[in-house]
């Protein structure tokens, strides 16, 4: 029997995946957790093979989650769930302990090959995350970016400057004609991007690596 745990901030992706799982009688969800703190909090009392974890989670994201566990039980086998794509945050997943990275348009096969195969210690990537990885590797020599992060998007790089110039989250929004709400999602998804635990460990970042241009 393979105990697998469900951390996300959306109730609905947890029931969803605990659906898909249903009737599998290999494999049994044990325990859920709506954010990184409430899963560091309550994991320990829980016998788990596999960890099922978002990355972008406010509060604690993914990565901060996945070090502080993997210190905890370090033969926990953690899977990121996620949409995010980008070839440098699987590799920063990777490096920071993951044995599996999928997306969340991932089927039922899919996740159910990546909770075996990561319970069998072995790495599982999905096949557009593996293309992705692949890709990144073959078009590195053509890359003249030193920065180990993500790329940023127009956007992202927007809001970084309007950050480094002191401007306010309401500033910001008036300036660039975006809801504050958009403010603050363009923010943690830099957060997590660089695995900055809050604003000033992003300012640091961006100068040290001129992530804003």
């Amino acid at each position: 029997m393979i105990k697998v745990f469900i951390v996300d901030d959306h109730k609905m992706v947890i029931e969803g995946i605990q659906l898909l799982l249903k009737g599998k009688d290999h494999i049994k969800v044990v325990g859920t957790a709506l954010s990184g703190d409430e899963a560091i909090s309550s994991i320990p009392s829980f016998d788990v093979d596999v960890l099922l974890l978002d990355i972008n989670m406010p509060g604690k994201n993914g990565i901060e989650t996945c070090k502080e566990l993997l210190k905890i039980k370090p033969d926990l086998k953690v899977i990121a769930i996620t949409m995010h794509k980008e070839s440098s945050l699987i590799k920063l997943m990777l490096s920071h302990g993951a044995k599996g990275y999928i997306l969340k348009n991932a089927g039922q096969a899919e996740i159910i090959e990546a909770i075996e195969a990561v319970n069998n210690n072995k790495l599982y990537l999905d096949d557009t995350v593996n293309e992705i990885v692949v890709n990144s590797v073959v078009h590195k020599n053509g890359n003249k970016s030193n920065s180990p992060f993500p790329t940023l998007s127009r956007r992202e790089k927007e809001v970084l400057q309007c950050i480094l110039d002191e401007f306010t989250t309401q500033e910001i929004a008036d300036k660039l004609h975006i809801s504050f709400g958009t403010v603050e999602t363009h923010r943690r998804n830099m957060l997590i991007k660089t695995g900055a635990r809050n604003t000033a460990g992003l300012v640091r970042i961006a100068l040290e690596y001129e992530l804003n241009q």
